[in-house]
């Protein structure tokens, strides 16, 4: 049981010198007002005076005080290189190194002066520990923990806030819960009132861990004793009260040794409290801290031992992490090339290691951009959106030139068509974009592989998110130039040839047939003009129309028209209306045309016709003419026209549009994806793998060599602490 305390100070030099409060160590730490005595109980245990004195607040830095037990055989401690063969006692600082401090009187300025390099020198406190070994033949292993006094007024440097900052560094370390609390409280004092007692009270609620020290007894009132006091029946504390006589101002100015006041104690404790002599005073006091810390010890062992493997195993993951020293630059420089462009080739093809379970990214969201965005806005195209029936029977007057149209002009449909199949260009355009802008994206999202050897080296990154920067770039032009290209390629040849564009056309000869039929009824619905009664043959037969001047310039054979244009022999269906000046509904079409122009004309300003023909200043005297009026109802004749474009425009946009949805994700696949997965190693080796700039380039950041360096301390102090837990065999435990 005894090796157990040694182990403990052990691990406690491993852990001050990395500085880290990780791991939780079993230690007794002594918490107590201002001026309660807490050094002078130390003082006590050590039989030694060694801390500093004065008025005020004295301890103003943490003191982790380690007693060694040092008999005058033991050969391990004491050596004659340090010149401790024969000493009693002798005290070593872990901040001093190896140095030995014989005199006590020289510990004690050595904790002022290293609590004013970093307090200051005008009561100021300061969190960083002071660590001291004190070997002696006189002392019970213990490891105590000296803290500064509770106060509540500010003094000197002290800040306004003096009392919260203590209160907050106590409660940082009696909330280990591997500790033992030993709250310092006066015997002249309201013990209720006691701050030590509430803060134990606070972290310790069951009160295993808290043992109470009452000081002072031998100074209370006349006629008043602290029997109830240390019997618990004013507060109860489930370790015990232990109470002490410590030694007063006349007796250190006096120079009254330890030994003397542990004498005159025992003989106060007979004479007053014979009673509970044998279980108070400063010898009970360690045996019984002694024995505690040892069975807490073995207590806390087991989960120790546990928490220093699994802090193994995380500093090693965070160690390997941050990688080794470059010994060979121009291969770290090529292995972080190549791993970085095999991580963003994983990422586009989806067969990374670390899939990315909050987002899409990736090759994923370039799908998704291909399908789900870019597919989306092509379906939501409406293929007559922005043209009306009025555009259209514009179009198809535009078309015919000064001649009546006899038939829909194919040049009309293909003018309405390619103005449709341009609205693909501009989300083709945006889906480059959105590929690209992804494929940027990518850089932040391969690996954390490599995220890990950006952060080390912060100039390589630099330059790698540069050069794949600008390979995206020199793709985005010839990608775009492309995809201009494939609409380009729709726009020069309209294939009225198409397999499913012809199903669609053929629908053009039942319009075709029933405009026949309307002729038909038009040639026997017509009215002969005068003289028709000559033409009359006998049996009451009317002769046939000689030649084609007396039949209606509306009935004419559609397969023996000259000029025709229309490869797909599409009808201009003109109203069946008699050739008669009597026929007063020949044409209203174009009377209303013919109206509309004479009113149109009438309106203008009249002007010298030599005005008109001349060369210098030729002046337009046609008012701006609407193709078409909005404000008429269309004739069924231009009604069946506009559907039977209507209809074709349908059926072709549809087509491209299936093409276009198809072939632009390919050309930006190949012109863009697929060429940077290619060519981005030999990129980035042709632009980063040089000999003069490997140094710059693998210049790791500070901060990477600072995390290193505490990761590789942390580990080593780790593997020494499980390597002296593991020297305790369980038979030297119990």
């Amino acid at each position: 049981m005894e090796a157990l305390i040694p182990v403990i100070n052990k691990l406690q030099d491993v852990f001050n010198t990395v500085g880290t409060d990780a791991i939780q160590l079993p230690q007794i730490v002594v918490v107590g007002t201002q001026s309660s005595g807490k050094s002078s109980v130390i003082e006590s245990l050590v039989g030694k005076s060694f801390l500093p004195r004065g008025i005020g607040i004295v301890t103003r830095r943490p003191l982790i005080l380690q007693l060694y037990y040092c008999p005058k055989e033991d050969r391990e401690r004491r050596t004659a290189a340090a010149g401790t063969m024969d000493l009693d006692a002798w005290g070593q600082f872990l901040h001093t190194k190896d140095k030995v401090f014989r005199d006590f009187d020289d510990i004690r300025r050595e904790i002022e002066a290293e609590t004013d390099r970093l307090a200051g020198n005008n009561k100021g406190v300061c969190s960083e520990p002071i660590s001291l070994k004190i070997y002696s033949t006189s002392v019970l292993n213990l490891t105590l923990v000296d803290l500064p006094g509770i106060t509540k007024v500010p003094v000197g440097d002290q800040p306004d806030d003096i009392e919260a900052q203590i209160k907050q560094l106590v409660l940082s370390y009696i909330s280990n819960p591997n500790s033992i609390i030993l709250a310092v409280v006066t015997a002249n004092t309201d013990m209720a009132t006691s701050e030590s007692l509430k803060l134990a009270k606070e972290t310790d609620v069951d009160g295993r861990r808290t043992l109470a020290v009452v000081t002072k007894i031998d100074l209370m009132d006349a006629g008043t004793d602290a029997i109830d006091i240390l019997c618990g029946r004013v507060i109860p504390v489930k370790l015990g009260i232990i109470g002490v006589v410590n030694r007063s101002q006349q007796d250190i100015i006096d120079n009254k040794t330890i030994k003397d006041a542990v004498r005159d104690e025992a003989a106060f404790l007979q004479r007053k409290y014979p009673t509970l002599a044998s279980r108070n005073g400063t010898l009970y006091l360690a045996k019984t801290l002694n024995r505690l810390l040892m069975h807490h010890i073995r207590d806390c062992l087991p989960d120790l031992k546990t928490r220093v493997n699994v802090m193994i195993s995380q500093f090693q993951t965070l160690l390997n992490s941050y990688g080794e020293d470059v010994s060979d630059k121009s291969q770290t420089l090529l292995q972080i090339i190549t791993k970085f462009a095999s991580a963003y080739c994983s990422t586009v093809e989806g067969t990374a290691r670390n899939i990315e379970t909050t987002e899409l990214c990736g090759g994923a969201r370039i799908c998704y951009i291909f399908h789900e965005i870019f597919g989306k806005v092509l379906d939501g195209i409406n293929p007559l959106d922005g043209l009306t029936k009025m555009d259209i029977l514009t179009a198809i007057r535009n078309a015919t030139g000064p001649r009546p149209a006899l038939f829909v002009p194919e040049v009309s449909f293909e003018l309405l068509v390619k103005r449709q199949i341009r609205r693909l260009e501009e989300p083709s355009q945006r889906c480059v974009e959105l590929v690209h802008e992804e494929m940027q994206r990518i850089i932040q999202h391969c690996g954390i592989e490599s995220q890990q050897e950006m952060l080390r080296f912060p100039a390589l990154h630099e330059r790698i998110v540069e050069v794949v920067t600008q390979l995206l770039r020199r793709r985005l032009p010839a990608t775009n130039q492309m995809v201009e290209n494939l609409l380009a390629i729709e726009l020069a040849y309209i294939n009225t040839k198409h397999p499913d564009f012809h199903k669609d056309a053929a629908l053009v000869p039942s319009l075709i047939k029933s405009a026949e039929e309307d002729y038909q009824r038009s040639i026997r619905a017509w009215n002969p003009g005068p003289g028709h009664q000559h033409m009359m043959q006998s049996g009451g037969e009317e002769a046939p129309p000689r030649g084609g001047a007396d039949v209606p310039k509306n009935i004419i054979d559609m397969n023996n028209v000259p000029g025709n244009r229309s490869s797909w022999m599409i009808p201009n269906i003109l109203s069946t209306r008699g050739t008669n000046s009597g026929a007063s509904s020949m044409n209203k079409e174009n009377d209303h045309t013919a109206s509309s122009a004479e009113n149109s004309v009438s309106s203008t300003p009249t002007h010298n016709p030599q005005n008109v023909l001349s060369p210098q200043k030729p002046v337009n005297f046609l008012p701006s003419i609407p193709a078409t009026s909005s404000s008429r109802s269309l004739s069924e004749k231009e009604k069946r026209d506009c559907d039977v474009i209507e209809r074709l425009i349908k059926s072709y946009f549809y087509i491209i549009r299936k093409s276009i949805q198809d072939t632009v994700p390919k050309a930006i696949m190949h012109f863009l994806v697929n060429f940077v997965k290619d060519n981005l190693q030999s990129e980035l080796v042709t632009h980063l793998y040089k000999a003069d700039s490997a140094s710059e380039l693998l210049n790791e950041s500070e901060w990477v060599a600072q995390r290193r360096k505490e990761a590789s301390d942390m580990l080593k102090a780790l593997q020494r602490a499980n390597l002296i837990i593991t020297e305790i065999r369980e038979t030297r435990m119990w």
